[in-house]
């Protein structure tokens, strides 16, 4: 996984929440089949969106609160945020072009 795709809670009111573009959050775990699945899929749509959205990694492992926060209780959860807000959330595997589109339609 990229390095820089990783948000912590003391970085994600602003990398996310504060963002000027709608981010896609995957929350994750690295024990969770699904999640490894997709995860491809997350990093080439990091790639692809850039500048017109950002995409993050949470590790609801390392990061518990964050988890609890949006109220995740299956992994993978994918959720899309604009204006500080939450405004679109998938959870399960999709494939790319699904993950795609539930970003897309907030750009």
């Amino acid at each position: 996984m990229a390095a820089n795709l990783a948000v912590s809670t003391s970085n994600f009111d602003s990398e996310v929440l504060q963002s000027d573009v709608p981010v896609l959050v995957d929350f994750w775990a690295a024990w969770c089949g699904p999640c490894k699945a997709i995860a491809p899929h997350v990093e080439e749509l990091a790639d692809e969106m850039a500048g017109q959205a950002k995409v993050f990694k949470v590790d609801v492992d390392q990061e518990g609160d964050l988890a609890m926060k949006y109220g995740i209780m299956s992994i993978p959860a994918l959720i899309v945020f604009k204006g500080g807000q939450e405004v679109d959330r998938m959870v399960g595997a999709g494939s790319k072009d699904q993950i795609k589109s539930l970003l897309s339609r907030h750009v």
